[in-house]
């Protein structure tokens, strides 16, 4: 299941609780992120995992904060596996697919 994430405090509430994770800067009304998003949440599906995601256009305070936080520069279609409180992979546009995400826990 996917969860919406809408403040800094609930994400670095993920970074605390949660020892890995997937998440995803959607924009809503970019056609290329849509397609990363369904195979953001196909990737989900398929392993009846949980993830996490932020919608740019209406959170665009939690984008940048993650974007200054572990200094990797804004894209959007973005999706990246936190371990540990840090970024392990990122990557965006046409590369996040199912089979992307599946090679970063390999």
């Amino acid at each position: 299941m996917l969860t919406k994430i809408t403040s800094i405090e609930s994400f670095d509430r993920l970074l605390e609780e949660k020892p890995y994770f997937y998440f995803m800067k959607h924009s809503d009304t970019c056609p290329i992120s849509a397609r990363a998003f369904d195979e953001f949440q196909k990737f989900h599906y398929e392993r009846d995992i949980d993830g996490f995601y932020l919608v740019v256009r209406e959170h665009r305070e939690l984008s940048n904060y993650i974007a200054e936080k572990f200094n990797i520069k804004h894209e959007s279609p973005q999706a990246f596996y936190f371990e540990n409180g840090e970024v392990k992979w990122h990557d965006s546009h046409g590369k996040i697919t199912v089979q992307a995400l599946g090679s970063v826990e390999d």
